[in-house]
């Protein structure tokens, strides 16, 4: 559904109503821009049938539009002061479900009952890596994220072989991101301090490395990275706890140059040393 048009939330006449402050510790900062949150949800691409979960509605500005959008909206908020005028302004739309409490100490599948669920939310920039991971690590990972994240972290995601990174390789084992639209920081309040970006991640059927092979692959890519400016030979030795010829022993049998960086292997190659790793836990 596109085409979205709500009134105006006067995000300064609320929060003065209630006698609340954004919190910095919780990463509060109140998307108010009505042009972002049309594109938020165009992006997200949401059908009637859809079932939605928000992490950090904070005021329930995004929330209203995907109220309006979904067959249900699931909103996860951990900060309780905000609840009066979160439930204030979601009074109207009785398909979402408000739920307070940490996602990261939440089961996906406690909370969203179908595999085909999309997540849509503009998440607090401190928690991005671990939502990413809980949500794509979960039995119930969702089919689609729509994110709104630091508009640096959102490109170190989308980046391609030669600079991936601990976060990107983490995301695109999953699925294929997309930045979709950038948002100046101004579109926020309060301001942040750094403008932000639209991620559309379309979550894959399979993981790009086999389901057997994912524990090992988060092994060694977070060995790999460990000590990102030393040769793969030194961090994978440092971060496997394993003898540095035994490390270049192993690079070698994938075809790997053991001088390379972590940061320039792709996800084949970073599959490939996964083959070897497993054949050599096999064989001892």
């Amino acid at each position: 559904m596109t085409g979205i048009s709500l009134p105006p939330l006067d995000i300064l006449a609320l929060l003065k109503q209630y006698g609340l402050r954004p919190s910095k510790g919780l990463g509060q900062n109140f998307l108010q821009d009505d042009h972002t949150l049309q594109a938020i949800i165009a992006s997200a691409d949401i059908a009637s049938t859809d079932d939605v979960l928000e992490i950090g509605p904070g005021l329930g500005n995004l929330t209203r539009y995907l109220a309006l959008a979904a067959h249900s909206v699931t909103s996860v908020e951990l900060d309780k002061a905000l609840f009066p005028a979160l439930e204030s302004v979601i009074a109207p739309y009785q398909n979402v479900r408000l739920v307070q409490g940490d996602i990261l100490r939440m089961d996906p599948a406690d909370l969203m009952k179908s595999p085909d669920y999309l997540v849509v939310a503009n998440i607090p920039y401190y928690i991005t890596s671990a939502v990413l991971r809980h949500l794509l690590e979960s039995d119930l990972h969702p089919r689609r994220l729509v994110l709104t994240l630091q508009e640096e972290v959102a490109e170190r995601i989308c980046v391609k072989t030669g600079k991936m990174s601990l976060l990107s390789l983490s995301v695109q084992v999953y699925g294929t991101p997309n930045i979709v639209a950038y948002i100046p920081a101004e579109a926020f309040y309060p301001a942040p301090k750094v403008d932000s970006a639209v991620l559309h991640v379309e979550i894959l059927p399979e993981p790009v490395i086999p389901a057997p092979l994912l524990n090992t692959f988060f092994t060694l890519i977070r060995a790999g990275f460990s000590q990102r400016r030393k040769t793969l030979r030194n961090s994978l030795s440092g971060g496997l706890a394993i003898a540095p010829v035994a490390a270049e022993k192993l690079l070698a049998r994938a075809g790997i140059d053991s001088m390379r960086r972590a940061e320039t292997l792709s996800l084949e190659e970073w599959r490939k040393l996964c083959d070897v790793e497993l054949s050599r836990d096999t064989a001892r």
